[in-house]
């Protein structure tokens, strides 16, 4: 098995690992902050909170694996772009997970201490908890912004370079648009996250991502055009 097949296999099974974490990540955490008792559900479900924490984690990691599996081979299309792939998916939205992770933690302490603190100081922490709260939910729309930048690059090196149909990248193309709308709409609040119109809107990132992972782990990428990139550069 080639190294360029190889390749292709790890990066369509990163991007489901990371899609089912994040998945999860949601299933896991929505419960608990949902509603304004949140504080008392974070003290209640520390276990469940911290798992929640976990997967966003192993989502991050993840997803960062990916360009870094990509560097490689898109650095021989278009480098300027296979580096700033690097620089959006790999660096900047890693560093926005670890800041919702860290996030969560506080949270989870401002919860242990409004439970404990009682009446008199619950005021205090409940102020603190929703500055939290209200923090983590301006980070999502912002690594949304993040994510659909580095997206944008790789499909535009991928419709290029033809190293997978360009059905799916152009599919790839229309759907992290629409993704980058939403993160927009959020931002100036003509959205809220999880609503319908933001699911269907998200929806056909979500499945694209999929249809395009087991397409690499299934087909790879396209031999002819690496074989045309391998020339190109044996060539200059």
């Amino acid at each position: 098995m080639s190294s360029n097949r190889k390749t292709a296999i790890i990066v369509g099974v990163l991007y489901i690992i990371g899609t089912v974490a994040g998945i999860l990540s949601v299933v896991f955490s929505t419960p608990i902050l949902d509603g304004p008792d949140f504080l008392i559900k974070v003290s209640a479900n520390e276990n469940q909170f911290v798992v929640a924490a976990l997967f966003v984690l192993l989502m991050g990691l993840a997803l960062a694996m990916v360009p870094v599996m990509m560097f490689p081979i898109l650095k021989k299309h278009n480098q300027a772009l296979a580096l700033g792939y690097v620089v959006f998916r790999g660096a900047l939205e890693t560093a926005t997970y670890i800041a919702m992770v860290i996030t969560w933690l506080f949270l989870l302490i401002v919860g242990r201490e409004y439970v404990a603190a009682g009446a008199p100081n619950a005021s205090y922490f409940q102020t603190l908890g929703s500055l939290l709260k209200e923090g983590n939910d301006s980070i999502a729309p912002i690594l949304g912004i993040v994510f659909s930048l580095g997206a944008l690059m790789l499909y535009y090196v991928f419709y290029q370079s033809k190293l997978i149909p360009r059905w799916i990248s152009g599919w790839g193309f229309f759907a992290i648009i629409l993704h980058l709308a939403t993160c927009f709409l959020i931002i100036f609040h003509l959205q809220s996250a999880f609503s319908t119109i933001n699911m269907v809107m998200n929806f056909p990132i979500f499945l694209q991502e999929m249809v395009m992972a087991v397409w690499l782990i299934v087909k790879g990428f396209n031999p002819s055009a690496i074989a045309s990139l391998s020339a190109q550069t044996d060539t200059n």
